[in-house]
C-alpha cells in the first residue's frame, strides 16, 4: 500500500444549486488520523462519501489504499471500513449475532466469523453483552459495535463519520480510546466532527472546512496558535478596577484586552497562558490591582471558527443554504 492510503485532487460535488466540495486536496499518511472539522453543511460527509465510492464526484480524482475511487470502486470497497453517522446494526440480532454476520458476507467462513467477532467483542468492551440484542444497548455501546462491524475485514484504511455524536462524555472518550488503539496498531483513520476536543485527542492533523472548501488545516495547537491562541480570564476582586487592569496587562498579550466591568474580568489573549501568568500577575500587583481567580483557557471550536469565517459554527452551516442529507 502507498506510504498515503488515503489521497485526492481538486474534489468537486454539485446537488442542484448548492456545491457540497469545491476543490478539495486531502492527503492522510499510513497509520495516522486525519479529522476533517467544521459545522453541519461543511461538505465533511460528502467528502467521505466520495472516498468510500458511495457517491462519485463531479471532478477530481481520489484514491484510496492505491485504488482510483470511480475506476476501481470494488477495491477499494474491499480494503476498506466505513462507520456513518447512524449506528447500521439489526436491533434484533445479537452483538455476536452481528459480528458473524458481517464476516460471513466477508466469506470468512463460520469458525473464522467467530473468532473474529469474539475479538471484537472483546476489543470493544462488549463480551458481557455478546448475548444480549442489540435494541437493548445504550447509545456508546451501538456505536462501538457498529465500529466494531466496520472492523471485521481487518480494513487497513477506516472512516468515522462523526462517530461520537449523540453519545455522552463517558461514551465518548471509551471510543476514543479504541480509536487511537486501532491507530496504533497502524490502521488509516479518516474521521468528521464538529468537536475540537476529538480533533484535538485523536488526530495527527486536521482540515477544517466550510461551505464545501478547506478554510485552514494544521495540528490542533498549529490551529489553536494561529487563530486565536490561549485567553487568560481574569477574575478582580473589585470590579471598578477593570480598566486599570486592562492598561497594565495591555503589553502582554497578543491582542486587546476585553472588559466587563460589571462582571470584573478582564480577558487577554496571549500565546501561551502559562508562560504569560507570571508577568500578567505582577504588573497587577504593581498597578496595585487584585486578582479573585483567574481562568487559562484554549480556543474553543467557536474561537478558531469566529477567527476564520467571522461567525460562529451553528449560524453558518445549513442557515445560509439548503443543503441536503447527503451533503452534510
Amino acid at each position: 500500500m502507498s506510504d498515503e492510503p488515503i489521497q485526492a485532487g481538486d474534489l468537486h460535488k454539485r446537488y442542484g444549486n448548492v456545491e457540497a466540495m469545491a476543490g478539495i486536496d486531502l492527503t492522510v499518511p499510513a497509520g495516522t488520523v486525519l479529522a476533517l472539522l467544521g459545522p453541519n453543511g461543511a461538505g465533511k460527509t460528502t467528502a467521505v462519501h466520495i472516498l468510500t465510492t458511495l457517491v462519485r464526484p463531479d471532478s477530481g480524482w481520489a484514491r484510496v489504499a492505491g485504488h482510483d475511487v470511480v475506476r476501481e470502486a470494488a477495491s477499494v470497497r474491499a480494503t476498506i471500513g466505513l462507520a456513518g453517522q447512524l449506528a447500521a446494526v439489526d436491533d434484533f440480532l445479537t452483538g455476536r449475532e452481528n459480528l458473524e454476520q458481517i464476516g460471513q458476507l466477508y466469506h470468512l467462513g463460520r469458525r473464522a466469523s467467530r473468532q473474529r467477532a469474539s475479538e471484537l467483542l472483546e476489543t470493544m468492551d462488549l463480551a458481557d453483552a455478546a448475548h444480549r440484542t442489540a435494541r437493548t444497548f445504550s447509545g456508546g455501546m451501538r456505536r462501538r459495535l457498529d465500529l466494531a462491524a466496520s472492523l471485521v475485514g481487518r480494513p487497513p484504511v477506516l472512516f468515522l463519520d462523526e462517530p461520537t455524536t449523540g453519545l455522552d462524555p463517558q461514551g465518548r472518550i471509551a471510543l476514543w480510546d479504541v480509536i487511537r488503539r486501532l491507530v496504533d496498531d497502524g490502521t488509516t483513520v479518516l474521521l468528521t466532527t464538529q468537536y475540537l476536543e476529538e480533533a484535538d485527542r485523536l488526530a495527527d492533523q486536521i482540515v477544517m472546512m466550510h461551505l464545501g472548501r478547506v478554510i485552514s488545516r494544521g495540528t490542533a495547537d498549529e490551529l489553536k496558535s494561529a487563530y486565536g491562541g490561549d485567553r487568560l480570564e481574569l477574575r478582580l476582586a473589585d470590579p471598578s478596577d477593570s480598566a486599570r487592569a486592562a492598561g497594565a496587562v495591555a503589553t502582554l498579550g497578543t491582542g486587546q484586552a476585553q472588559t466587563d466591568a460589571d462582571a470584573g474580568v478582564v480577558t487577554l489573549p496571549v500565546d501561551d497562558g502559562a508562560a504569560a501568568l507570571p508577568a500578567v500577575v505582577r504588573h497587577l500587583d504593581g498597578a496595585q490591582v487584585k486578582l479573585s481567580g483567574v481562568l487559562l483557557r484554549r480556543p474553543s471550536l467557536d474561537d478558531v471558527f469566529l477567527a476564520l469565517t467571522g461567525s460562529s459554527p451553528d449560524t453558518t452551516a445549513d442557515a445560509k443554504r439548503h443543503v441536503p442529507a447527503e451533503a452534510g
